[in-house]
């Protein structure tokens, strides 16, 4: 996934870009509202981890403005605000979750994963594709009982088509999720990243509509 990062503390930060590029995903990380604003206005996100207290303003602002624009992207927010009054805020503001600092790294991961799964209209970790049996939360693979391992990349780009299961993916959409601003990405990444899937799982697990881009195969 593309994850929008805005959170003005640098050793918080810092923790949870590294913990959420560990489990895959793209992370844009933002500091001030202002930055996180010109963000959204340029790119699509799957997913904003948000802040309430930054040095241009307050995260609840942005998140209200964002909803009002019609903006249906997932927020978690990530704030040391909390009393029952706050998080009631947060909520009716439009927030899909609300974590209290501190917190563990590993239940972000978790709670990003399930934000993602409701959103992809299936709140089930356990998913089945033809012989392939896909756990979203251990991501682990396994086909006709075996087990197939997937580096963290190639993960990443899998879990785009899964949680896309009848859409067509673009070269262009796939590097969007893959990469976060400044990274640098060579033409045939996504290219070979797919071959060496479909090498594990068969060539029937992602289909190509040449000159358009992938889909998730059914067979």
């Amino acid at each position: 996934m593309r994850i929008l990062l805005i959170e003005d503390a640098l050793p918080l930060g810092e923790a949870v870009h590294d913990q959420v590029t560990e489990d895959g995903h793209a992370v844009d990380w933002m500091q001030c509202l202002k930055h996180a604003e010109a963000s959204v206005a340029t790119t699509s996100y799957d997913l904003i981890l948000l802040d309430l207290m930054l040095p241009d303003g307050r995260g609840i602002e942005f998140l209200k403005r964002r909803r009002k624009a019609g903006d249906t992207t997932p927020v978690i927010i990530l704030t040391a605000r909390d009393q029952i009054s706050d998080r009631i805020e947060g909520l009716n503001a439009g927030a899909d979750d609300y974590l209290v600092k501190p917190f563990d790294l590993a239940e972000l991961s978790a709670r990003i994963a399930a934000v993602a799964r409701r959103y992809a209209g299936n709140p089930n970790p356990l998913i089945r594709v033809g012989e392939l049996e896909i756990d979203l939360v251990s991501h682990s693979l396994r086909r006709a009982g075996c087990s197939i391992e997937l580096t963290a990349r190639e993960w990443a780009l899998f879990e785009v088509l899964v949680q896309h299961p009848d859409t067509l993916l673009s070269r262009s959409q796939l590097e969007d999720r893959l990469y976060a601003f400044g990274a640098e990405i060579e033409s045939n990444t996504v290219e070979v990243h797919i071959s060496r899937i479909r090498k594990k799982l068969g060539r029937g697990s992602i289909e190509t509509v040449r000159g358009m881009g992938y889909r998730l195969g059914r067979r």
